[in-house]
């Protein structure tokens, strides 16, 4: 039913993939590269048509000076923090409290609910443009981080609920069983019993949302205008002029947007470690 281990294939089978893993990892990182690559350009290279070969010099410094100084690049470094840690808090906290009522408590409609956030899932987003747009516009949130907030708390706490609903169903119940017999409240089994088994997935979800949110680039487009509230995936099109295209600080832009996910990432994932209820009835 599942794949042989590749450490039981034939020698032969392992030589073929120890010697096909680093083609597929340079080509799965080549647009990365490509893109780092134009990062320590100048600009003259794209005039003259060297696109891929070596740099004709040294450009970083100039380069990123240039984003990080003489650009609003920061502003939308900061507009992103600020919309989406907000969102990542809301969201996982909204559905870590939706996924224990749906998973833990038997009751009239919980099904229903359940499959109301499962369906908001399969919504296609381009169809709430326009909707949406008319909504943060009449509530006076267009273009505001508040806005942007409000509205992918709302979006991913469907998917974050099921994903949180779907882990605690997994828990062993018998915890949930001692503390109510020994009279503790139902918040304080929430608190003290649940949330600290749900570590591996609040960490995953964290990880997850956060770059979501942070990659977003089509809301960002739709709900906001300017560098008061636009992230930064919005934000490196102002390298964008009407008549030419500055490659060189755009691919400097990408490589400084992209360095927050990383870095979310590898400080989390230590908290993936599963197996944190392996005996805890015991």
């Amino acid at each position: 039913m599942f794949p042989t281990p590749i450490e039981k294939q034939s020698r032969g089978m392992q030589i073929g993939y120890q010697a096909f893993l680093p083609v597929a990892l340079v080509l799965w990182l080549l647009p990365l590269l490509a893109v780092a690559l134009f990062s320590i350009k100048p600009d003259a290279d794209f005039a003259n048509g060297n696109f891929w070969g070596l740099p004709s010099s040294f450009e970083a410094f100039n380069n990123y000076g240039k984003v990080f100084f003489e650009s609003n690049m920061p502003r939308y470094l900061l507009n992103s923090l600020l919309i989406t840690v907000p969102t990542v808090i809301g969201a996982v906290a909204l559905s870590a409290m939706a996924g224990f009522a749906l998973g833990v408590y038997r009751f009239k409609g919980n099904l229903l609910i359940f499959f109301m956030f499962i369906a908001g899932n399969f919504v296609p987003f381009q169809i709430l443009m326009v909707p949406v747009r008319d909504l943060t516009v009449s509530l006076g949130m267009y273009d505001t981080i508040r806005g942007l907030v409000l509205f992918h708390i709302a979006f991913q706490t469907g998917f974050c609920t099921l994903f949180m609903r779907n882990f605690i169903r997994a828990l062993p119940f018998p915890l949930i069983e001692a503390a109510r017999v020994e009279g503790i409240a139902e918040w304080r089994i929430f608190w003290y019993v649940v949330l600290p088994l749900m570590k591996p997935a609040l960490a995953a979800l964290a990880v997850l949302i956060f770059t979501f949110i942070w990659n977003d680039y089509f809301w960002a487009v739709v709900l906001t205008q300017g560098p008061s509230a636009q992230p930064v995936t919005a934000g490196i099109t102002e390298f964008n002029s009407q008549f030419r295209a500055a490659y060189h600080l755009m691919s400097a832009g990408s490589i400084v947007a992209a360095l927050p996910p990383v870095a979310m990432f590898f400080l989390m994932q230590k908290h993936f470690i599963a197996g944190l209820t392996l005996g805890a009835v015991k």
